[in-house]
């Protein structure tokens, strides 16, 4: 806390000149006791002010700070578990306290500035920007992968659903294909889509990463925890996108992020003035470093998805939430799937027998319409017959219905023959009326038909359809009204 001069030379000569004691001149001048005994000289330093624990915390003062000395980072959670064991009746909230004064302060490191090769190494990360609707529904995290080349600061990303192993090979790829060439080090963080177990310099990397790697002819590196100065250039490309290409920016879909990303990287971040020669820009470092980087494997690598994908007996596989058709002839066997961030491929063997585009959505079905249009041709009862043709007669919009009974698996000749005492009961007007509203409604229930024929019959005033079953051997079944006018004349 600082004060103006004045009134530091007011404490001094009140001090000295008056002897006024330090309680006093807090009170006359209104200051802090602290600031007094620090313009006096009398604060102690902060090593000769020992934190007063608390007084349940005391007797385990010195097996806390031998601990701490030993363990400098060891959570005070797990200070409270050993503590327990030994005796300690307080609080977490007292002991989390008492270390917070007492944990030794992190010694000061001063890091090694770094300056790579040309064409040495490549620095990659990933940013969480938040999540975005998908089409079909839900929402999904969207995330950024960054890779930079260090030496002359030129950068290149984009967007993605996911970080899995396989989206990372695919950005590797796209990366490496925009330089023209790759690196001769890539420089990683510590995830687990990279490295799968650690133990100090030793790591074990993802083995497709290692065959990408070993493809492209690249060194595979990760970076020292806690060693910032490492991966600091991608880093600071990082924060340099989310404050100058992410603020009040709406990224709504990854095809529209992705086209805006890489304008901006090509019209303003590449046009900047490289830190190190300030007389060039990073696309002009970009040009030198190129011709020092390592050329491309043709073909490049493939990054695809490959996975068994059993089929269901009603001709669909399941991939992340979303099921996907295929042919019938292919109903309950096992395919090849094979997906990218784009499509999703079903292979028997080496024939594609499906092609989809791939869906983000949750809980999806993906659905071609020549596979549906095949389900429905074979499916039994739905051939067309003497029942389908009467009713496709009375109501065209039949038809839909049909389809709908084929999806949810009913029985097909059930379906047409309930239909049919419909149309017998209530004519072709009510019944046509009751088809289209059924078919509107997206709804598919023989019972829902009938009650949408009763409403129809009432709004048209016809009369109570009922139906008498007599059998062949009673005689004048067809009883034909007379007139009955003149009764009452002859009365």
């Amino acid at each position: 806390m600082t004060v103006a001069a004045e009134v530091e030379a007011e404490i001094a000569r009140l001090f000295h000149a008056e002897h006024w004691k330090v309680g006093t001149i807090v009170a006359q001048l209104g200051v802090h006791e602290d600031v007094v005994r620090r313009v006096l000289g009398l604060l102690r330093p902060p090593a000769e002010r020992a934190p007063r624990p608390p007084l349940l915390v005391a007797p385990f003062t010195d097996f806390i700070n031998q601990t701490l000395a030993k363990y400098p980072r060891l959570r005070s959670t797990r200070l409270l578990d050993m503590l327990k064991e030994r005796g300690f009746r307080g609080s977490e909230r007292t002991l989390r306290r008492f270390v917070m004064m007492v944990r030794p302060a992190p010694k000061r490191e001063a890091f090694l500035r770094l300056d790579p090769l040309i064409g040495e190494q490549a620095q990659i990360d990933w940013a969480h920007v938040g999540q975005i609707p998908v089409q079909g529904g839900g929402s999904r995290s969207l995330w950024l992968f960054v890779m930079v080349l260090a030496w002359s600061r030129a950068m290149w990303g984009e967007f993605c659903f996911d970080t899995t192993v396989h989206s990372l090979l695919r950005s590797l790829v796209r990366a490496s294909t925009y330089f023209g060439g790759a690196t001769r080090q890539w420089l990683f963080d510590n995830p687990k889509i990279v490295v799968l177990e650690r133990h100090g310099d030793t790591a074990r990397f993802h083995p497709l990463l290692l065959d990408l790697g070993s493809a492209m002819h690249v060194q595979l590196q990760l970076c020292a925890p806690y060693r910032g100065n490492e991966k600091g250039r991608v880093e600071r490309k990082i924060r340099f996108l989310r404050e100058r290409f992410l603020a009040g920016r709406d990224i709504y879909d990854v095809q529209q992020g992705n086209r805006e990303l890489l304008g901006f990287i090509d019209t303003i971040a590449h046009q900047q003035r490289h830190p190190n020669f300030p007389q060039r820009t990073l696309v002009e470092c970009l040009a030198e470093e190129k011709q020092r980087l390592l050329p491309l494997p043709s073909p490049m690598p493939a990054t695809d998805l490959v996975e068994p994908a059993l089929v269901d007996k009603t001709a669909f596989t399941r991939f992340d939430t979303n099921i996907y058709s295929v042919p019938p002839d292919h109903a309950e066997r096992t395919l090849t799937l094979v997906a990218d961030d784009l499509s999703v491929r079903l292979l028997d063997g080496a024939d594609v027998v499906a092609h989809h585009p791939r869906s983000w959505g949750h809980r999806q079905k993906i659905e071609h319409p020549d596979h549906r249009a095949e389900i429905v041709r074979r499916k039994r009862g739905a051939a067309p017959s003497t029942g389908r043709d009467r009713l496709r007669a009375a109501a065209p919009d039949i038809d839909v219905l049909i389809e709908r009974w084929v999806e949810a698996g009913r029985n097909i000749g059930s379906m047409v023959a309930q239909t049919s005492r419909l149309l017998d009961l209530y004519g072709a007007d009510v019944f046509e009326k009751a088809i289209a509203e059924t078919v509107a409604r997206g709804t598919h229930d023989p019972g829902e038909v009938g009650v949408l024929c009763e409403k129809h019959r009432r709004a048209a005033e016809h009369p109570v359809p009922i139906h008498v079953p007599l059998s062949d051997d009673i005689p004048d079944r067809d009883v034909i009204p007379h007139d009955l006018g003149g009764y009452d004349a002859k009365r």
